[in-house]
């Protein structure tokens, strides 16, 4: 069985901010992963959102049908992605549902008669994201040693391509023998990743993605906080220093939600990190 991995934990709201940055600055050039805690995002409105996105899944499937992925908005059915295209297996045993940012009036959204509060219940959640993400990117940008405004100046808030993306992972369907994943190996694009979880057991990571056979070993969950691990962007923009791994979820019953962050006008400044 793999061993449970113990990440260090971020205060978001502690004072002393230089320390809790080279605390990330460790962490993410070890293994990319920690806990974020005191985020602002409360407790209740996490477990609205959990509701909400299970009277979602629970709708008959031509019901979700009718919102079906457009413009990398809307709802994506089971085994319609396999993030690991090595596997001989079908599709990962996962259904999901992209919400982008709330200015471009690209989403999708249940009706209100069908779902009541989903949609504000979402729209509250991201802008709650949003807010947690960029004074986390503040830390982030002291713990490469530049200006905490470093990535506000260079544009990197500016229309950021913020998603969340709730996530369904309803286990093995067909009880056959062969191994399911709800997510097959792979990396997270953008800056950083935050997930939550129903504290069900899945999230897996492997530290050395080259090496063969791959060993993973279990994150788990912790109440109350968020688990954050950057993504192929940011290991790009610090030239390999923060530390990318691959990732895994093995099929359950779980209700995940993930929040992950792109900002693409950084991409065509002439400074990095």
């Amino acid at each position: 069985m793999p061993d449970a991995l113990q990440f260090p934990i971020i205060d978001l709201s502690s004072p002393d901010r230089f320390s809790i940055a080279n605390l990330i600055r460790q962490r993410c050039v070890d293994h990319g992963f920690f806990y974020l805690v005191n985020h602002g995002v409360d407790e209740e409105l996490i477990s609205k959102v959990f509701e909400q996105s299970s009277n979602f899944f629970s709708l008959p499937i031509e019901e979700k049908m009718k919102l079906v992925t457009k413009n990398h908005r809307g709802y994506t059915a089971l085994h319609a992605e396999k993030l690991d295209t090595t596997l001989t297996t079908r599709g990962d045993s996962k259904e999901s549902f992209y919400i982008g940012p709330l200015t471009d009036d690209l989403n999708q959204w249940p009706l209100e008669e069908d779902l009541p509060s989903w949609r504000c219940t979402m729209e509250t959640y991201h802008q709650k994201l949003l807010s947690a993400v960029t004074k986390l990117l503040s830390l982030i940008a002291l713990s490469l040693k530049l200006e905490e405004d470093f990535f506000e100046k260079v544009g990197a808030l500016i229309e950021p391509l913020a998603f969340i993306r709730l996530l369904h992972y309803p286990g093995d369907l067909n009880s056959s023998s062969e191994e399911i994943f709800g997510a097959s190996a792979h990396s997270d694009y953008g800056m950083v990743t935050l997930l939550v979880t129903d504290g069900v057991p899945g999230l897996q990571i492997c530290r050395e993605k080259s090496k063969q056979p791959r060993v993973w070993e279990d994150v788990p969950s912790m109440s109350g906080a968020f688990i954050v691990n950057i993504g192929d962007m940011m290991e790009g923009w610090t030239n390999g220093l923060f530390r990318l791994h691959s990732l895994q979820i093995l099929a359950k019953t779980v209700l995940w939600n993930v929040w992950k962050a792109v900002a693409p006008s950084l991409v065509h400044q002439d400074s990095h990190p």
